[in-house]
Order: C-alpha cells, then structure tokens, then sequence
C-alpha cells in the first residue's frame, strides 16, 4: 500500500522528499495550482507569438474607448454651458444652439443637426470599412435606375387595369366616349375590336381605358347600391334591364300587391317599358320581338327608384343613339372616316352638345346618390 501511494505521488511530482500521505495530498495540490500559474504566465509572456489579432482588437478597443470617453466629456461641458448660457462658452457652438430656440426648423435642417451631434460620437473605423460603405453606395447608385422604371411600370399597370385610379379628369373620359360611339356608328366594328383587344394603339386603348371607367365607376357601383336598398324582385329588375324605354305615366290609386316589390302599396303609377334589347359592350340591338312592350303597376317609392336606375342603366346606349343619329347629317361624299369623325366631334364640342350630355350623367349620378330609403 505504501508503495502504490509512492508510486501516485511520483506521477504527480518527481521530486516530492517526504513520503507520507497526507503531506502528498497537500503537495499534489499545491503543485498543480503552480503548474496552472506557469502556464498562465509562459502564455501571457507570448501574446505575440500565439495570437497577434486579439492584441490588436484589444488597442483598438481601448484607443476607441477612451476616444469616446473624451468626447463625452466635452459634450457635457458644452452642455451645462448652453443650458446656463455661459459667455465663456464657445462662439460657434452658440451659433448652432441660438436658432434652435427661437426658429422652427425645416426637415433638412433637423437632419442637419442630428447628424452634427451624433459626429462627435462616432469614432472612424479602418479603411477596410469605409472600401465596405462605398460599395454598398455604389450597389445603391446601381439600383436606383432600376427601381425608377419599376415604380414607372407599376404606374403603368395600375392605370391600365384599375381605371379608377387614373388620373384623368372624368370629362376627357366622357369626349373619348362621345369619339368612340361617332366611329363605331360609322364602322359598326370598331367597339368590339376595342373589346377583343385587336386595336392595340393608344388612342384605342385610352377610348377602352374610358368605357371601362364610364361603367366601373360612374354607372355599375350606384345601380348596385339602389337595387342593394330596394325590395325590388328579380323578375321586375330584369324587366328594367332588358328595355331602354320608359314611361311613368300617373293613374288612379289601387291599394294592391306593388309589381316591383309585392308589397301592398296605394299604387298609383304605371311603368312602361318598351324598345329593343341591346349588347352592352357593342350596344348593337337586337331585332328579336322588338315591338314587345310591358306595362306594370307600382308605387310611388318605385316608380321613382324606377326612373332613377332606368336612366343611368340605359345612358350609354342612349349616349349611341343619338352619335348615330348625328353623323347622318351634312355628311360630305367620299370623306374619310377619321375627317368625318373630327368634324362632328368639333361641332359638337363648339355648340355644347358634349357638355350638356356630360351634366346629363351628373344629374343622373346625383339622383342616385341622393335616393332615399324605402320607408
């Protein structure tokens, strides 16, 4: 036993003197905690040798430090100085602090100064940092090209298949219009080439950009908000899309089922209606039963959101009807479709036909907007 702890001892340390336990135990101890401390020493006496970097990133660190350190400093001091206005303070740092008391500041001027207060804080970096930034500028610079033509072509888009958000004024819409139905009632084609995409010029595409306005935005959101608020049926509002004529004609009072709503109601009013169906995008008639009438018995209340909808449903062909009738007048033999076209556009704008149409549709939209509820 006695050499077995000898034999421990000497693997721990050759040149122990005494052999009993105990005082090895202690010695083992005591020896390793030495030997930790020359380690620790022979590496700290080659920092150099082992690993140069961290010696340089702990300067570094320091001179950055106390650079940091010493600018604080300064800033306090001017500081108090400012806030008990010492005169002894310096001149150009009460120049800077004079107009933010007494001045409202602009945008730049605010960055201004921000950027001026944060540059006694912010300590230069190595030059590999400052060859980083100006790449990044450089990436930035190489972009903005770039993203110009994408917000361009985003524009683009948004104009072409959201027509709401054109810019245009709703007048130049209603002209192209009035332009479009003097064509077509001279070449019968030329709306459903517009539609099936086979003109693909740009006045083409601004007279489609302008139709599609004309009933996504003026006419289709006010006919959905009076049937939305009505009682009407489906059979009766059918009716009132299928025919582009109407009469409300007064008669005596009935108190029976109202035909729009079927409701009982004092019914008062007859509507007829009458004329031929039509396409709604080519607004080309069609001859079927075209002498076919209805007449149908309603209430005040209807017979009233009855004329309403009925002249904004019906407008745009109407607005046709009457471009067709004009272009049989004073025609000259042999002229070119597009002269004959800019002339009658030209008189029509000169005498004030377009615009009385254009206040027409006005009305028409005001009376839907300012229809009343049902009671």
């Amino acid at each position: 036993g006695k050499r077995k702890r000898l034999n421990t001892s000497v693997l721990y340390d050759s040149d122990d003197e005494s052999e009993d336990s105990d005082i090895v135990v202690r010695k083992v101890f005591a020896k390793r905690h030495c030997i930790m401390d020359e380690d620790e020493s022979s590496e700290e006496q080659q920092p150099d040798k082992t690993c140069p970097t961290e010696n340089i990133s702990t300067n570094r660190k320091q001179k950055v430090f106390a650079k940091l350190k010493e600018l604080a400093k300064q800033r306090a001091t001017r500081r108090s100085c400012s806030s008990e206005n010492c005169e002894d303070s310096n001149s150009e740092a009460e120049i800077e602090e004079e107009p933010l008391c007494h001045l409202p500041l602009t945008p730049t001027e605010v960055s201004e100064t921000d950027s001026d207060s944060m540059k006694d804080f912010i300590v230069q970096e190595e030059e590999d940092d400052d060859d980083d930034d100006d790449d990044t500028e450089h990436i930035k610079s190489k972009n903005q090209p770039q993203q110009k033509e994408l917000n361009t072509s985003n524009s683009e888009l948004l104009a072409y298949y959201v027509p709401h958000l054109s810019r245009c004024d709703h007048y130049v819409h209603f002209k192209r219009i009035v332009k479009a139905f003097l064509i077509n009632a001279i070449d019968d084609t030329f709306l459903s080439s517009l539609y099936d995409g086979t003109r693909q010029k740009k006045y083409a595409k601004d007279m489609l950009l302008s139709l599609h306005y004309l009933d996504d935005r003026f006419i289709q959101p006010r006919l959905e908000n009076l049937i939305s608020r009505s009682r009407w049926k489906d059979r009766y509002k059918e009716r009132v899309d299928c025919y582009p004529d109407v009469r409300i004609v007064l008669k005596n009072p009935e108190n029976i089922s109202c035909q729009a709503c079927e409701l009982n109601r004092y019914c008062k009013f007859n509507v007829l209606l009458s004329g031929k169906l039509y396409n709604s995008r080519t607004l080309e008639a069609d001859d079927f039963m075209s002498d076919d009438k209805q007449v149908l018995k309603v209430g005040v209340v209807c017979a009233n959101r009855t004329r309403v909808y009925h002249n904004l449903k019906h407008f745009k062909y109407k607005l046709y009807v009457d471009c067709s009738s004009l272009t049989g007048l004073g025609g000259v033999e042999d002229e070119p479709v597009k002269d004959t076209v800019e002339r009658l556009f030209s008189q029509l704008e000169d005498n004030g036909w377009i615009r009385k149409r254009y206040n027409d549709l006005e009305d028409y939209m005001n009376d839907a907007d300012n229809f009343q509820e049902e009671k």
